[in-house]
């Protein structure tokens, strides 16, 4: 889940600005990004032509929206959609310069809104939504899809987080394989002796690199009662998160993760763990399921994520759908898509296949009873968000991604932080 982004229309706010002013050479290089389908026909004639901009969750991700694609012009004629699929290392980027140039998307799916709301640049969801579509969706999802007491993001796919273990790695390092560490002693003391084994392994994967640094930041902060802060202010620089910081620093420091931690981003770690060279890592939905197609004799288990004094927590995320008022008025043909996409016949096994967590009333009863998310959705109760609806969170979020791997590399744990909560201020 990664994962954030900014704005559209002829006047731009002056907070924006300041944004994209900092970002000027990634838009230049970025500013040649477009729609990977052309229906200029569309747009000239009397048809519709809807432009959805998505991240990459898996390697299917394209292929399963084609399909909903497909099936939706089908039964619409009247309206295309063009796809443009990009990575997590990358979406914020384009976003950023679609919206400088006044062509955001018409539907673009994140993770975060905020900014977007705050410069009225986005549909409220009841003006592209059905009431049936709305009240489908889970109520605690729609508390947070909305700011201002109107709900303006599209709830996509929930996720939680939960800690991986390798059960012969733990076996071969004298480690009881049915009692995985549940506090960060135990956890340190598990990731030594898993590492002292032969043959490259390593005792805990922690991936800080740009790809979702800021997760795997969380989930540290949040196990030792810190975290960003919420909707009125975000907070980094503090004990708490300090502390958390220098812990996590000194499994990398002694040489207990892989190498290079503040470089390496979570997919390409995930894969290494499916491998069975990593002893602990925390993982997602879908790690499941890449076990079971990559690996499926890696005997492992799941369990809590390990915490300061071991009481659980994990980090939640919600990424969103949200739909872009730009000039023109799409939105009979944005509630259209929308509507057919959010239709249990369609949601549900898409949610299935990317092996996330359903945010509708009706997909959970469609998923109910599969083993694979059941880990994750016992976790929901204790589960902890990003300060999502704040509007410094877009910068907060790049400023993590892009400064906190220099903690694994020795650097101080205190100054990155606060030179973090810099960067957020000033957003």
């Amino acid at each position: 889940m990664k994962n954030t982004m900014m704005r559209p229309t002829a006047t731009r706010p002056r907070r924006f600005m300041t944004v994209v002013a900092g970002m000027a050479l990634t838009g230049l290089a970025l500013s040649a990004c477009g729609f990977g389908t052309e229906t200029g026909d569309a747009e000239e004639g009397d048809g519709t032509a809807l432009d959805l901009l998505v991240p990459t969750y898996s390697d299917q991700t394209k292929s399963l929206w084609e399909d909903v694609i497909s099936d939706f012009e089908a039964e619409n004629p009247d309206v295309s959609v063009n796809l443009e699929v990009q990575s997590w290392d990358n979406i914020n980027d384009v976003v950023r310069t679609k919206v400088q140039s006044g062509q955001a998307p018409d539907i673009l799916n994140i993770d975060a809104f905020a900014g977007f709301v705050e410069d009225d640049l986005l549909y409220p969801a009841a003006d592209v939504l059905s009431p049936e579509t709305v009240d489908d969706f889970q109520a605690s999802f729609v508390d947070n899809a909305s700011m201002g007491g109107t709900q303006y993001g599209m709830p996509l796919i929930a996720s939680a987080r939960t800690m991986f273990y390798n059960k012969d790695l733990f076996e071969q390092a004298g480690l009881d394989p049915e009692n995985p560490p549940a506090t960060w002693d135990e956890l340190r003391t598990a990731a030594d002796a898993i590492s002292a084994l032969d043959g490259g392994i390593y005792g805990y994967g922690l991936p800080l690199g740009s790809e979702e640094a800021q997760a795997e930041a969380a989930i540290w902060f949040f196990g030792n009662g810190g975290g960003y802060g919420d909707s009125e202010a975000i907070t980094v620089d503090t004990p708490e998160n300090v502390e958390a910081a220098e812990f996590f620093q000194g499994l990398a420091v002694d040489g207990l993760t892989q190498p290079d931690a503040g470089a390496t981003d979570r997919t390409p770690l995930l894969d290494v763990f499916v491998q069975g060279k990593i002893g602990m890592i925390v993982g997602l939905p879908p790690t499941i399921g890449q076990i079971a197609d990559k690996n499926p004799e890696l005997d492992y288990g799941t369990a809590p994520v390990a915490t300061a004094d071991g009481m659980p927590v994990t980090l939640g995320v919600a990424d969103h759908l949200m739909a872009f008022k730009n000039d023109g008025d799409k939105s009979e043909a944005i509630t259209a898509f929308l509507d057919h996409f959010y239709a249990a016949d369609v949601y549900g096994p898409w949610v299935d296949a990317e092996g996330f967590l359903p945010v509708t009333k009706s997909g959970s009863e469609q998923l109910a009873d599969k083993e694979s998310i059941a880990p994750f959705l016992d976790l929901l109760p204790d589960a902890q968000f990003y300060p999502s609806t704040n509007p410094q969170w877009s910068a907060t979020q790049g400023a993590v991604q892009s400064l906190i791997g220099q903690i694994p590399q020795g650097s101080d744990a205190q100054e990155v932080l606060s030179e973090i909560q810099a960067k957020a201020d000033e957003s």
